[in-house]
């Protein structure tokens, strides 16, 4: 069980507040005197259970209105406490914290956690799923002052009651749930009110308990932000081009509302957001089929996204992940491109409007959960100009809905769960282009469950679901082949492309047990039919898997010696196809560490046995994956210096000759309290003996099905450069600096086929087999006969050199970066300054050359986005 199981709760009276409260960070006022202090607080960690290093004592006052936390934290060497300045919500700053975390509806599962440094820093955070998962772009509309004097901090907190989210009745006594937690930067020590440790299965069912609440009434409170913004945008363009405009400026403006509803429940709408501070997805090279997932930033999505979470079992290792709500779906780039020949100038937008969008959450009294959203995005049309040189206009992305609806119900004292979850897109199709690239419909339901047992460490947990998506022949006959389930694969013989499909079903499974505290351990068990389809509204890469994957491993957070804490841990999966063949397997290892000099370090190694790959040859035969070895490690320097730096590397290499390499490191420097500089250099040299080229069909290649599935060594390089830099002027002020310089070049040589499926057998072409001539930059290859190479470029439709491709390598360049100086001028209101700057660059050189391509990053023609934004919060 559970190290915290015969531990006892804290409990403190809250009472109600007679005069008033000056917000000055001082406690002087006589109220806070009829407050009884409450100081019982031990040590999580370093040394778990025990009396802390230092004193800390706390009251609770409140009204009909706000919560009032005061907290005198005494240190008798003040000149020591961490005190920076940092922008609002920043986070990994080393500081000195005061956090106090409120389980307003005592639920034991989620919690309001509100934080300040001794300069007044805040941070909110909305905690979910027992503290397991943290919503930091939740921003609750609080106040609070602090001060530093000769015994210590003081800070006091003005939570208004409409940011806790409450139901219930006016006259009936509350009891809420509640933790206050210290973090004392120079010895890593945190002090918490009610006891918890590390080593714990939960943290917000830990907390201990605040009564005294009487006659306060459920917030019903409106609270509407409208914002206003101004942009100019500075891009490079083709003179020719009747579309191109050397400055364009545009002005928007629309609004966020959120009220108070009865029982607990909240209404949270937007009109026309606007999304122009948001900071740039980092450059990459995908050369996989697979989508890459980028994170949602932009705020009405992330704030209370925990509530949509559908599927979250409690495993340490699993296989494979999904989303069942991507938001990022909504208001994406249009899905149509008009590109080619066909469309010499084309003025297409970059992003779809949502023209509104509307989300009703929050928790009921009687212990459901509730999230129910829907947004609305418009029609998109481009511009362009054709081949007659007249101006036409196309649609790129019909008017669509998006809706996701979920309900969770708390059992046994939030000790279990069940839960619903159902999404819905429909699109108006009236353009047959479109008709042919997206889904008319396309639906998902699924049910979920946890339950835990021995004071929460034991859980089983799991979930089914189902999808269905419909449209044209085309669109299916698309989704059928698309890299997600490539149903063509030739010898798949329990799947087969279908024509005449016009919908497709498929369904999700999974379930956990595990046991958490000092000692984890998980098994899982998962599979994903043929058919499953969530990336209409959801996010997944792959289908057809059934697999298993366990873990067991401890944590020691006490002092051994020269270590403040340790870990160690080994896991293994496995996973096959719902043909039976084992298209994944391995185990790993990992030792991490804590020691006293406040360094840490770990190190990790990990084997995978050869096995199948239905995926290498995209559509096309199994082949086989060669067995590897791969290991990683970092060291971590002292976090509480001025300059303190993380060192990572990690190596893979498998039996064909594949090796991979990449060292990072990160490093943060703070050369004042106000100022905070982070740098991430990271380099990669990868080689790669089989990468897809491309597939050709030749009726002569009957060893592998009637194609010839072609690959070429890959030598590619990757270079980055993460930078940041924060400038906090004071705790409402700040300027924040973002750049990221990105060069990757790839080399291919050798280029070849499979020969065998089901193997790692390749032939190449010019030296096993056939002939490989280059003409005027494409490659052409008689996969047959040695012959010479033709002085002019074959024709398309020539028998003996079916093999074509244009030259694979490439030198990619770019720089993302913005510049954003906030001032929240008044509370929940900001105004922004903001400047976003794009260069990218495209050469067919393949070979990297460091003084070359550093150079050419600050060379490519620049796109600039200027843009003030201000926006007003009015609520009570």
């Amino acid at each position: 069980a559970s190290p915290s199981a015969a531990r006892p709760q804290a409990t403190m009276q809250a009472v109600r507040l007679q005069g008033e409260v000056r917000l000055d960070g001082r406690m002087d006022d006589a109220a806070w005197q009829a407050a009884q202090p409450s100081a019982e607080f031990t040590q999580s960690f370093p040394d778990p259970g025990a009396a802390p290093t230092l004193r800390t004592e706390a009251r609770v006052l409140y009204d009909d209105e706000n919560l009032y936390v005061g907290v005198r934290l005494f240190d008798p060497a003040p000149d020591s406490i961490a005190a920076p300045l940092a922008r609002r919500d920043a986070g990994g700053i080393y500081s000195d914290w005061l956090n106090v975390s409120i389980d307003s509806r005592l639920d034991r599962r989620s919690a309001f956690l509100f934080s300040v440094n001794p300069r007044g820093v805040q941070r909110d955070i909305y905690l979910s799923d027992d503290g397991s998962s943290e919503d930091g772009s939740w921003n609750a509309v609080w106040d609070v002052a602090t001060s530093v004097d000769s015994a210590g901090w003081t800070a006091e907190l003005r939570i208004p009651m409409s940011q806790l989210r409450f139901g219930g009745e006016a006259g009936e006594a509350r009891t809420w749930g509640m933790q206050i937690t210290r973090d004392i930067a120079r010895r890593g020590e945190r002090a918490s009110w009610s006891p918890w440790t590390r080593n714990d299965a939960g943290f917000v069912s830990r907390f201990g308990t605040l009564t005294g609440l009487t006659g306060v009434r459920a917030p019903r409170a409106l609270e509407v932000m409208p914002y206003a913004s101004a942009r100019l945008t500075r891009a490079p363009g083709d003179p020719e081009d009747p579309f191109f405009r050397e400055n364009e400026p545009g002005v928007d403006a629309g609004a966020d509302l959120r009220l108070g509803l009865p029982a607990g429940l909240t209404l949270s709408a937007t009109i026309n957001p606007d999304f122009g501070q948001v900071e740039a997805d980092p450059a990459e090279v995908n050369l996989t089929a697979f989508e890459t997932f980028f994170g949602e930033r932009r705020p009405f999505f992330t704030e209370g996204a925990d509530v949509f979470r559908f599927g979250a079992t409690r495993a340490f290792n699993r296989y494979g992940t999904q989303e069942y709500f991507y938001s990022r779906r909504v208001g994406r780039s249009p899905q149509r491109v008009l590109a080619g020949p066909a469309y010499p100038f084309v003025d297409a937008p970059q992003q779809t409007r949502i023209l509104g969008a509307a989300k009703v959450s929050g928790r009921t009294p009687g212990g459901w959960t509730l999230g129910v959203m829907d947004a609305l995005t418009g029609r998109e049309s481009a511009r362009f100009v054709g081949t007659d040189g007249e101006q036409h206009r196309a649609q790129v992305e019909p008017l669509s809905n998006y809706f996701v609806g979920r309900a969770r119900k708390d059992l046994n004292g939030g000790a279990s769960q069940v839960g619903v979850l159902g999404t819905a897109t429909h699109r108006s199709l009236d353009d047959e282009t479109l008709r042919s690239l997206l889904h008319r419909d396309a639906y998902l339901g699924g049910v979920d469950f946890l339950h835990t047992w021995g004071n929460r460490a034991w859980s089983v947990s799991g979930y089914l679901a189902g999808s269905r998506v419909s449209g044209s022949t085309d669109v299916l006959l698309s989704t059928q082949r698309n890299s997600v389930r490539y149903y063509q694969r030739p010898d798949a013989d329990y799947v087969e492309v279908d024509a005449d499909r016009t919908s497709l079903t498929g369904h999700i499974a999974e379930l956990s047990v595990a046991h958490g505290g000092s000692w984890d351990a998980s098994i899982q068990l998962k599979e994903v039919s043929p058919g499953f389809e969530i990336n209409d509204v959801g996010f997944h890469t792959r289908t057809d898997a059934r697999s298993v994957a366990t873990f067991l491993g401890r944590s020691v957070n006490r002092q051994v010696g020269i270590l403040r804490a340790y870990s160690y841990s080994t896991w293994q999966f496995g996973a096959w196809n719902f043909g039976g063949d084992r298209i994944l397997a391995g185990a790993a290892g990992s030792v991490n560490a804590d020691f006293t000099n406040f360094w840490s370090a770990g190190f990790q190694v990990g084997a995978r046995p050869e096995y199948l790959n239905d995926r290498l040859t995209r559509g096309g035969p199994l082949s086989a994956q060669p067995a590897q070895w791969n290991a990683n490690a970092y060291v971590v320097t002292d976090t509480r210096k001025r300059v303190w730096l993380e060192l990572s590397g990690a190596y893979r290499q498998d039996e064909s000759g594949l090796v991979e390499r990449a060292l990072g490191a990160f490093s943060t420097l703070r050369p004042s309290s106000a100022v905070r500089v982070q740098l991430g250099p990271r380099f990669s040299h990868n080689d790669y003996p089989a990468q897809y080229v491309r597939t050709t069909v030749d009726a002569r290649a009957t060893d592998t099905y009637g194609a010839r599935y072609v690959f070429g060594a890959l030598d590619q390089t990757t270079v980055s450069l993460e930078t940041r830099l924060d400038w906090t002027f004071t705790p409402r002020l700040s300027l924040q600096l973002y750049a990221q310089p990105f060069v990757s070049a790839g080399s291919y040589r050798d280029f070849k086929e499979l020969t065998t499926p089901g193997e790692f057998a390749f032939a190449s072409y010019g030296a096993d087999r056939g002939t490989l001539c280059r003409i005027d930059g494409v490659y052409v290859a008689d996969p047959v006969a040695v012959r010479d190479c033709p002085a002019t470029l074959p024709a398309a439709n020539d028998p003996d050199f079916v093999v074509r491709f244009g030259d694979p390598d490439f030198n990619v360049r770019s720089l993302r970066g913005n510049a954003v100086l906030r001032w929240e001028y008044r509370p929940g209101s900001t105004l922004f300054f903001v400047w976003q700057q794009e260069r990218s660059g495209f050469e067919p050189l393949g070979d990297f050359d460091w003084d070359r391509d550093t150079r050419g990053i600050f060379d490519g023609p620049s796109h600039n986005v200027f843009l003030i934004k201000a926006s007003y919060w009015i609520g009570g």
